[in-house]
């Protein structure tokens, strides 16, 4: 049982992530460029104080090492990361220009398992992927505090078409808004029996660690399958109204920190209640500030070798 002192300190744990994303991420909607352009050098590359974001951002393949997800899913980087085909039976990958489909191989074996699961669960062709990782994981320019080491995958709420994306769709197409505009529910034209199917399947399988998704869905979720064991994985978080977040957890013999136990419980209780208070609902930045982006002092020492090597 979760003490009140206990759950306090979560709450105002959670505010400051929330504030945090505010400050630091782009929404992951945003759309991405048909014409890319490269990112200019950096003028002083080795020096302490270059976020960490400004190097891994920069890092275009993966690096040849033994595959390993190395520190924290939002503190960490990637060895020996894999690409995610951007074509699958059952998936497409999104937003290409962003070079986000890299991932431990543990996760990129998922996700074709999972795809294949996903489309025979849900009755929908295959699965829209949005951002794994970058190829040497780390920190991102825009848009995540996680998705750091290899080991996260957004999937996005709107079903892959019986086609091909074209580049341009891939860059430009958004997402289904599930929840409603007051952030209270999900709205009920486009919520649907293979939304619940697909995360029941994800949530079901033993690789699984988490689910994130937003409270609204969560909520919605607690109508259809109070109860079900499976509903312990998934969680609350802000945002995740285009796209529900799958994390896995650390393969055995890493160097990576799986996250804590999710609580006993399929999480309908009190603790979902306090997503839909009007603070935590529409977080402020507290008093507008923000916080210093990561260095690599920030990160595992094993970062620096993952960005030195060939």
């Amino acid at each position: 049982m979760m003490t009140g002192s206990t759950l306090r300190r979560l709450c105002a744990a959670l505010l400051a992530f929330a504030a945090l994303a505010m400050v630091n991420g782009a929404p992951a909607q945003d759309k991405g460029a048909l014409d890319p352009k490269p990112l200019p050098p950096l003028a002083n590359p080795s020096s302490p104080g270059t976020p960490a974001r400004e190097l891994f951002g920069r890092a275009h393949a993966a690096a040849a090492l033994h595959p390993d997800p190395i520190g924290f899913y939002s503190r960490g980087c990637l060895a020996g990361g894999e690409p995610l085909p951007i074509n699958g039976p059952h998936w497409q990958v999104m937003r290409l220009s962003r070079n986000r489909n890299w991932g431990h191989p543990n996760l990129i074996a998922f996700l074709k398992h999972f795809s294949s699961k996903a489309a025979r669960e849900s009755g929908w062709p295959g699965l829209l992927v949005g951002d794994l990782s970058q190829p040497r994981g780390g920190p991102m320019l825009s848009g995540h505090a996680s998705h750091q080491i290899g080991l996260d995958a957004d999937i996005w709420l709107t079903p892959m078409p019986n086609r091909e994306l074209t580049r341009e769709e891939r860059e430009e197409l958004m997402s289904t808004d599930v929840v409603r505009e007051d952030r209270l529910d999900v709205r009920p034209e486009v919520w649907s029996a293979g939304h619940i199917a697909l995360i029941r399947a994800a949530a079901m399988e033993p690789a699984v660690q988490r689910i994130f998704v937003n409270a609204a869905i969560k909520r919605a979720l607690c109508r259809s399958a109070q109860g079900e064991s499976w509903m312990h994985k998934v969680r609350p978080m802000w945002g995740h109204n285009y796209h529900f977040h799958i994390r896995l957890h650390c393969p055995n013999g890493s160097n990576c920190r799986d996250q804590d136990p999710t609580p006993a419980g399929d999480g309908c209780d009190a603790s979902l209640a306090w997503w839909f208070k009007d603070e935590v609902l529409r977080p402020r930045t507290p008093g507008g500030k923000s916080w210093p982006p990561m260095t690599m002092a920030g990160l595992p020492s094993a970062c620096r070798e993952v960005l030195r090597a060939q």
